[in-house]
């Protein structure tokens, strides 16, 4: 089989279909990526909690993950984009972001306080996401249309193997090597520091496999390939300076009003994620339409990396645009599940909300290997995931994926027994391998290859903003409304990833070719 040349190559005109070998190598790094990110998920509101927070801080200490990929992702996108080296045009992020998620995952569980386990979770997220954007474009990259739903499944396999592996730490080593997973007031338990030590020493490494054994098409390469292609970098772009002067107004003068209104009734201070949000677009867009006032509309790829990103978000593909709603809605549902399913399972079926309690920490443990459950079926999941959208197309099979997770989710209100949570992990799993891979699919067969990177990281905002919302309002609605039960979280949740799943229906068919 071919594979990505050097620029000492004979340059192609059509991009060679992969190996299988070849597409295990380049997404093999991601088994890594997942072991620091399923330690994340599984264990920080434990931490947070056993360092003193209580519930309805959670989503407020959490917002360091969403938010870091918010801002990282596309600007190591229009990195990557601009790059050339000696390691390539991605790869040289991949190693970056490896090095520095390593260090920070070794000393995460030494937070002394928790204002310190939130700021290790900021760097731990920042790292991770240098890492992660890089692999998403590398695969719309290095494959034709035809690999990439292969390519994508790839990598969910792999993120499946790295959380099973990841979330059950803890539990196996509490349960099969005898490791405290009690600690005093204040203090995190062994199995969660060795946890992290081990999940640290296999990122490191599993980036490094993909570092050494992948290549990557030149830039001379890839624009041969854009040049046979339908899909090109040339766009009509139609927003002029004044529509960007107009939305500047109106972003900042809503997000101002919106932050006065939560200072003046005393609101939730959650909700102020929320509306310094919406204010900071406004200056953005006001930058965008100083830039453009002064130069042609010709010249708007000159305009540097903040322009470029946001004038990109305002100039996406259809596709890209109708699939923001199923993303919005997906990621909505996985944060629900990720910040309160600790909470909800001690709380609602272990009967406890004591931090020191054996009971909690055997609720958290067991968390812990449902969250390793749910990725173990979502690598299974993903072997079928190619088969099934062969035979009833992507869009039919993601709706199928998402209504499994959906009714997961909700299904944790019904089901009394602890030791029954497996059942509904079958699910989730399902719905995580799909979320992880047929978006990615879809999107990537009508993005320009010379915009790839940029277009990955602008997409990342579909998946960050549901849970800057999230972390704004579930906290809220659960005390208003569901005398802050985190139980309710998981419902809602659910109900997000079916219409999720609704929404899938809306997507160009385009798109789904």
């Amino acid at each position: 089989m071919s594979e990505p040349q050097s620029n000492a190559q004979q340059p192609l005109r059509i991009k060679p279909v992969l190996s299988f070998w070849q597409i295990f190598n380049m997404c093999f790094g991601f088994l890594g990526i997942q072991f620091g990110f399923a330690l994340q998920n599984a264990n920080v509101s434990r931490i947070f909690q056993t360092l003193g927070a209580s519930i309805d801080e959670i989503p407020i200490l959490w917002i360091a993950a969403p938010l870091t990929g918010l801002l990282v992702q596309p600007i190591i996108g229009y990195m990557s984009d601009n790059t050339w080296g000696r390691l390539g045009r991605r790869r040289p992020y991949f190693l970056i972001g490896a090095i520095c998620t390593t260090l920070a995952i070794f000393v995460m569980p030494h937070s002394p306080v928790l204002w310190v386990a939130a700021g290790m979770l900021w760097i731990m997220d920042a790292s991770i996401n240098i890492a992660m954007e890089p692999f998403r474009a590398l695969v719309g990259d290095n494959l034709p249309n035809r690999q990439r739903t292969l390519g994508y499944a790839m990598q969910s396999f792999f993120i499946g193997i790295g959380a099973v592996v990841a979330s059950a730490l803890p539990y196996i080593l509490t349960n099969y090597f005898d490791v405290a997973n009690t600690a005093p007031a204040g203090e995190i338990a062994d199995s969660v520091r060795y946890a992290f030590y081990f999940g640290g020493a296999v990122l490191l490494v599993a980036v490094c496999w993909t570092v050494l054994t992948t290549k990557e098409y030149s830039p001379e390469q890839l624009a041969e390939f854009e040049s046979n292609s339908p899909i090109t970098n040339e766009q009509v772009y139609s927003r002029s300076w004044q529509a960007y002067r107009k939305a500047a107004i109106i972003w900042s003068v809503l997000g101002l009003l919106l932050t006065v209104i939560v200072m003046v009734n005393a609101l939730d201070k959650q909700l102020y994620i929320l509306t310094i949000g919406l204010f900071a677009f406004g200056p953005l867009q006001w930058y965008c339409s100083q830039r453009l006032k002064q130069t042609s509309n010709a010249n708007r790829h000159q305009q540097g990396m903040v322009f470029s990103v946001v004038d990109s978000l305002f100039h996406m593909p259809k596709a890209m645009h109708q699939l923001a709603f199923v993303q919005f809605f997906s990621w909505f549902a996985l944060f629900s599940m990720w910040i309160y399913t600790t909470a909800a399972v001690t709380d609602y079926h272990y009967g406890t909300q004591d931090v020191l309690s054996k009971a909690y920490n055997d609720g958290a443990d067991w968390v812990g290997m449902l969250f390793a459950s749910y990725n173990g079926f979502a690598a299974l999941a993903a072997i079928l995931i190619p088969l099934l959208a062969m035979a009833v197309g992507l869009k039919l099979t993601h709706l199928i994926n998402l209504f499994c997770g959906g009714l997961g989710l909700i299904s944790f209100y019904f089901i009394q027994d602890p030791s029954l949570l497996w059942i509904p992990m079958i699910g989730v799993g399902i719905a995580w391998a799909s979320i992880l891979s047929i978006p990615y699919a879809l999107l990537a067969n009508v993005l320009p290859a010379g915009k790839m990177g940029i277009y990955m990281g602008i997409f990342n905002f579909f998946i960050v903003i549901p849970q800057l919302l999230a972390a704004s309002v579930l906290g809220v609605i659960l005390n208003t409304f569901f005398d802050g039960k985190p139980i309710f979280a998981l419902i809602m949740g659910g109900s997000f990833m079916l219409l999720a799943g609704i929404s899938v229906l809306f997507v160009s068919s385009n798109a789904a070719d």
